[in-house]
C-alpha cells in the first residue's frame, strides 16, 4: 500500500505532489476516513509551505476555493470518483481537458479518488490505531511530504 501511495502522490507528474495530496485528502474528507484525511491534509499543506488554509478550503468548498480552474475539474472528477466512478460524465472530462488537464492527469485523478477510497476503508477498519493528537498528524505530514512513504532505511 505504501508503494502505491508513493507512485501516486511522489512519483513523476505533472501535478504537483500538493495537488495530489491535496485530491487524497479531499477524497478522504467525504469518505470521513480520520487518519487519510489528517495526514495527507498535512502533507498537501506541507508541500505548498505550510498552507494548511487553502487545503481546508478545498475539503469545504473546492468550487470557491483558491485553486485553479483544472484542479477545480478534477475535483470535480475525483469527487464522482469517490461516490461511484460510473457518474463521471464525458462533459465532466471534456470540462477538466477544456481546463488544460491532459488525460494522464485526469487518469491519475481517477486513479487516485479510487485508490484512496479504498486505503479508506482499510484504514478506518484499523480505527483503533488511529491518532487522536492533531500534532501527530502535522509531524507525519512533514514526514510524508519530506521523505515519502516508503522506508528506505532497511
Amino acid at each position: 500500500m505504501r508503494e502505491l501511495a508513493e507512485v501516486l502522490l511522489r512519483g513523476p507528474n505533472t501535478l504537483s505532489s500538493g495537488e495530489r495530496e491535496m485530491i487524497a485528502a479531499f477524497v478522504s474528507s467525504r469518505n470521513e476516513c480520520t487518519f487519510c484525511m489528517n495526514s495527507h491534509r498535512a502533507a498537501a499543506a506541507h508541500h505548498l509551505d505550510g498552507n494548511y488554509e487553502l487545503v481546508d478550503a478545498v475539503k469545504r468548498d473546492y468550487q470557491s476555493a483558491p485553486v485553479s480552474p483544472k484542479l477545480k475539474a478534477l475535483l470535480t472528477i475525483a469527487g464522482k470518483v469517490q461516490q461511484d466512478g460510473r457518474t463521471v460524465t464525458d462533459g465532466d472530462v471534456q470540462r477538466a481537458r477544456d481546463e488544460g488537464a491532459t488525460d494522464m492527469e485526469i487518469h491519475d485523478t481517477v486513479l487516485i479518488a479510487a485508490a484512496f477510497s479504498m486505503f479508506n476503508r482499510y484504514v478506518d477498519g484499523l480505527a483503533t490505531f488511529t491518532p487522536t493528537d492533531p500534532d501527530a498528524y502535522d509531524q507525519m505530514g512533514r514526514r510524508m511530504a519530506k521523505d515519502g512513504y516508503v522506508r528506505r532505511d532497511g
